[in-house]
């Protein structure tokens, strides 16, 4: 007698026959994505693209993060899909900061028990993301683990790889004292900081999915599901005045902002220049949240921040204006040991 396909994998929780329907769709959504720079075939073992033609001295600039325990948010909204983006917009900006062009993306979707539609959702998000930005999903992996993770949970991340001429790429090396520091708004907690807020908005204030947030003016899923918002467009108009770009993530503005300062440059942030988002404001006032704590922990509505001289200021302002972002002078840039302050 034939056992059925799969029969003792799928008693220890592995569904093959789902996966192969799943790997289908995916294979779609990858298709849906390919750009000129594709090569080889969708499904194979590697992803292919090939760098822009016509670049004198092209430098790869590849990041891997993921979105944290967003993803159970995400898994408690019902809602599968924005997380997928949220991990195609921070790769986006984790390489802007040097300045490069997205060339492809490959993501990793781990966990247990998803059915066909819940992965298909997650990949359909980082499609949608890698067409946004013209950039191929080359790859990826899902894996099913049942054991490692409790069945329903999952865990994503992705690789990106961008381009960028050698002497064009920033490292933070042009700032000087006297640039100024342009803030760049976020959309809300963006990937950080969501063990935390998860701990003040539901063990804390045991507020539900649909619960109305405070004065945000939006229930929980929507305030806490924004996606993480790419600024490629925001600064490709102007990437060339820049000086430096600190993408603000784990960390807050402080551990992200000293990581491109040079020696003898001293970063003075005015946190009275923005006003923090009504977010923010619940998140530290339900949850007895420290100042210090909340700027260690989370952006403050902070998602970028761009060092240039003040001569260029007008132009990227105007520039993340026409991509419907605000933007604020935030600071400056002073004479001394290589750190962050805030003004008071």
């Amino acid at each position: 007698m034939t056992e059925p396909r799969g029969g003792q994998y799928a008693a220890a929780g592995v569904d093959l026959a789902g996966a192969e329907t799943a790997k289908e769709r995916i294979g779609r959504l990858v298709a849906g994505t390919r750009t000129a720079l594709s090569v080889g075939a969708v499904g194979a073992f590697g992803g292919m693209v090939r760098v822009p033609p016509g670049m004198r001295e092209p430098v790869l600039v590849l990041s891997t993060d993921g979105v944290g325990t967003k993803v159970l948010v995400a898994v408690q909204a019902g809602r599968l899909d924005t997380v997928g983006e949220d991990l195609v917009n921070h790769g986006v900006n984790d390489i802007l900061v040097h300045a490069a062009t997205p060339l492809a993306f490959m993501d990793y979707v781990a966990g247990a028990g998803l059915s066909v539609e819940q992965t298909a959702a997650i990949v359909e998000g980082i499609a949608r993301g890698c067409r946004a930005h013209a950039m191929a999903l080359a790859g990826g992996e899902t894996a099913q683990m049942p054991g490692l993770y409790r069945p329903g949970t999952f865990d994503l991340a992705g690789t990106i790889i961008g381009v960028v001429e050698k002497d064009s790429a920033l490292h933070g090396d042009r700032i000087a004292p006297g640039d100024v520091l342009l803030g760049y708004a976020s959309t809300g907690l963006h990937t950080n900081g969501y063990s935390l807020a998860r701990r003040i908005v539901f063990d804390q204030m045991r507020l539900g999915i649909g619960d109305r947030l405070g004065d945000t003016g939006q229930t929980v899923g929507e305030a806490l599901l924004a996606i993480h918002r790419s600024y490629l467009r925001s600064l490709a108009p102007v990437i060339a005045q820049v000086h430096g770009l600190a993408h603000i993530t784990g960390g807050g503005i402080a551990g992200n902002l000293v990581r491109i300062l040079p020696p003898g440059c001293e970063a003075t942030v005015d946190p009275a220049s923005w006003t923090l988002p009504p977010l923010f404001h619940f998140l530290q006032q339900a949850g007895g949240v420290s100042v210090d704590e909340m700027r260690d922990v989370f952006n403050l509505g902070v998602g970028l921040i761009a060092v240039l001289p003040p001569e260029s200021v007008a132009a990227a302002q105007a520039a993340a204006a026409a991509d419907g972002v605000a933007t604020w002078i935030m600071g400056d840039v002073r004479s001394g040991q290589r750190a962050v302050r805030f003004a008071r």
